[in-house]
């Protein structure tokens, strides 16, 4: 389903097979929709030559520069011609490095970039004794002559996103035809909201981006369709919320007297003004008669799963089932023990010494033996166990519920939309739904990924946390790192306990790729500006480190990744828990969920190779007591790299909230609607989450009132098939299902 059917023409029938075959290989494009969506990544103007200066080495660029000069000669150890080209802006030069086997080649080329010519250069940036080049680049002249008016030097060029395989200018020239011939479009923004928002036409917007007489047309163009791409995903994520709204749910009311006033009670603590506020939205929206559907966030350490546990209870006491779903053994076993430990005998139902009024906690995860894994599963399908946690296990066909009436994720962001779908599924009717993160996430990202889901945010940590301080260790300086495992030893020394965290396993294998958020490379990811030809530190080689270092001797030091048997995991970290270990060596399977008060000291090894966001959940571990806790990210990145920046802003500040603008915009964003993040396919174009705040209130807003209106968008047609675009047919299905 599309817009128009104009949008859904086979590209070969428009600008011919063989350029429609370039952009299907090299950009992924079919139709003549999907390349008018293509957008150019920025305009210039022929008398704004590029910055020279800020080329990324390795990348595919395209530049505006003119010709400085041009000395051609034949080549002394084979046949053949080479042709080096200066071009420059007014601070420095660029070397375009031309091969030609064939003499008339090399004279045609040298006959057309002569020295004053403007052109569009594009190619791979390398090094060449120290100065930068282009090898055989493309390029594009920009004559000058007696046509250039002031209306033609004033029309931009379009600079598009493109490849080794096809060229900017090439792009250009296929996007022209497109839009010289294109048809009138139906509107997916109404007339009234297009009219009220000063917003041109579909049509002349997409014949402005890509064919802009002025700067300001363009400018005016990218306007209306980062509106349209707002606007369009806030409709369809208030569809489908306004759909989840018509569902019949069993509402869910703690009984008088009950398990959660039982616990309430019992509670060792006051629960902070935020729990108490969030539990009051939590229990209005369980009583509802449709199901909940709330996002819970907060700070590490803000108290999210005594909130969580607490909607678990109050569904308990009105006869029915909760799930919660962990992305993680360790985790999953972590809540079961921490769960467990929270109930005491509220959670040992039948059991000797149990509560009359008690339930149980049963545990579900793939690694354990039959037999217990059978009696989870038993315990949960006759109703005996009221809350059932597990990983993935929980989702597969064998798991039957008496009556689910709650399902919680943990760790949202490493679970899809089918996933969660799949445990809502085992309901009879429909569950309420209770999705955290620990993650912080930015407002407009909240609005923009979990738009359909109500959101509640914990910022305030519980009273008694102690602080945190986050130093980065630079390895070299040797002192610093012998003075890191000082500082190790001298907080075991006072009855503490320490966490070494490494970014993989070993033995060639990674980590858990799963949760490792950045993959090492070039650019502006963890491992910029690091010596690359040195792996990440592995957990084996850490220990084997840890083991020489003498500020360490005589301390119990173990090792903790996801390779280890299950029953092995538990293990340590029951006898970690217990104070049996004193240092732990593990990989990121300790980044969320594991509650070790004692903890008071982290030193992350090659913290480069780690997010923000993760670096941030990982130093939450510890500082969970009395005692201030103190990380330590130690790192071989340059300084005034990418690597360095994000971990002096780690350093810098314990506000997640802070940290994930940080993070985002150091992330330049990327595909922030991920098919695993919303159950949409399509990532941002012209989009911005952080710069674009103003747009996106302003297109949930008039979303909002039209969906208030027409909740399935009936009166709307272009709208609805613009939505079937953005989320696919997997994803209209599940908007469907609700």
């Amino acid at each position: 389903m599309s817009t128009a059917p104009e949008l859904d023409v086979p590209l070969d029938r428009r600008i011919g097979k063989k350029t429609a075959a370039a952009v299907a290989k090299t950009l992924g494009l079919h139709t003549v929709g999907e390349l008018l969506r293509h957008y150019p990544r920025r305009y210039l103007l022929r008398g704004d030559l590029t910055d020279l200066s800020r080329l990324p080495v390795g990348e595919h660029v395209t530049v505006l520069a003119r010709v400085v000069q041009v000395t051609g000669r034949a080549m002394v150890s084979r046949p053949g011609w080479i042709l080096q080209v200066q071009v420059g802006d007014v601070q420095r030069t660029l070397s375009l490095t031309f091969f030609d086997r064939a003499r008339p080649v090399h004279q045609g080329r040298e006959a057309a970039l002569t020295v004053g010519t403007t052109g569009l250069f594009s190619g791979r940036v390398g090094v060449y004794r120290g100065s930068m080049q282009l090898v055989n680049p493309m390029y594009h002249l920009i004559r000058d002559g007696e046509d250039d008016t002031d209306a033609v030097l004033e029309q931009p060029i379009p600079i598009y996103p493109a490849g080794a395989g096809l060229q900017s200018w090439q792009i250009a020239n296929a996007t022209r035809t497109l839009v010289d011939g294109l048809a009138p479009l139906p509107e997916p923004v109404p007339d009234g909201i297009r009219a009220a928002q000063g917003l041109m036409p579909l049509h002349a917007a997409l014949v402005a981006v890509h064919a802009p007489k002025t700067m300001a047309e363009a400018q005016q163009a990218r306007h209306r369709l980062r509106y349209e791409e707002a606007f369009v995903l806030q409709a369809a994520l208030l569809r489908r919320r306004a759909a989840r709204q018509q569902q019949a749910a069993t509402p869910r009311v703690p009984r008088a007297g009950g398990l959660l006033a039982a616990f309430d009670e019992r509670l060792p603590f006051t629960l902070t003004d935020g729990q108490r506020a969030v539990g009051a939205q939590v229990a209005s929206d369980l009583a509802a008669a449709h199901p909940m559907h709330r996002l819970l966030q907060g700070e590490v350490g803000s108290g999210k799963t005594v909130v969580a546990l607490r909607a678990m209870l109050t569904v308990v006491d009105a006869g029915a089932q909760a799930a919660l779903l962990a992305p993680t053994e360790v985790l999953a076993t972590q809540h079961h023990r921490s769960i467990s430990a929270m109930l005491g005998d509220l959670g040992e139902a039948g059991l000797l010494g149990g509560s009359q009024i008690g339930t149980r906690v049963t545990l579900l995860t793939g690694s354990q033996p039959a037999a217990v894994r059978r009696k989870a599963l038993l315990e949960a399908a006759s109703g005996e166990a009221g809350i059932a946690i597990g990983t993935h296990a929980l989702l597969q066909e064998n798991v039957q519920f008496a009556e689910l009436g709650l399902v919680v994720v943990d760790e949202q962001h490493r679970f899809g939309v089918e996933q969660r779908d799949l445990l809502r599924a085992k309901g009879s009717v429909p569950p309420h739904v209770l999705v955290m993160t620990a993650t912080p996430i930015p407002r407009t990202v909240a609005m923009t990924v979990f738009g359909d889901l109500e959101t509640s945010t914990l910022t305030e940590l519980p009273a008694g946390r102690a602080p945190i301080t986050t130093h980065v260790v630079t390895a070299e300086n040797p002192r610093w790192v012998e003075r890191a495992w000082e500082r190790v030893a001298e907080e075991v020394a006072a009855g503490h306990q320490a966490f070494v965290v490494c970014p993989r396993i070993g033995d060639d294998g990674p980590a858990e790729p799963e949760q490792v958020e950045w993959a090492d490379g070039p650019g502006d990811g963890p491992g910029a500006g690091v010596d690359d030809k040195r792996p990440p530190m592995a957990v084996v080689d850490a220990l084997e480190l840890l083991q020489s270092v003498p500020a360490l001797a005589g301390l119990r030091i173990e090792v903790l990744h996801g390779r280890l048997p299950a029953d092995v995991r538990d293990d340590v970290m029951r006898r970690f828990v217990a104070g049996a270990i004193d240092v732990l060596v593990a990989t990121t399977v300790i980044e969320v969920g594991v509650d070790v008060p004692n903890a008071t000291v982290m030193v992350v090894l090659d913290a480069d190779r780690f997010g923000i966001s993760q670096l941030h959940q990982l130093r939450g571990r510890i500082g969970r007591g009395d005692a201030a806790g103190l990380a330590l990210l130690v790192t071989e990145a340059a300084p005034g790299t990418p690597a360095r920046e994000r971990l002096a802003a780690v350093a810098a500040t314990t506000d997640g909230f802070e940290l994930a603008r940080v993070d985002l915009e150091l992330r330049k964003e990327g595909d922030v609607l991920g098919a695993a993040q919303s159950g949409l396919r399509s990532s941002l174009r012209l989009l911005r989450v952080l710069r674009d705040e103003s747009i996106i209130e302003q297109a949930r807003a008039d979303a909002a009132s039209l969906v208030d209106a027409d909740p399935l968008l009936d009166s709307h047609p272009a709208l609805v098939a613009a939505i079937a675009v953005l989320v696919g047919d997997e994803g209209e299905q599940f908007l469907e299902r609700g």
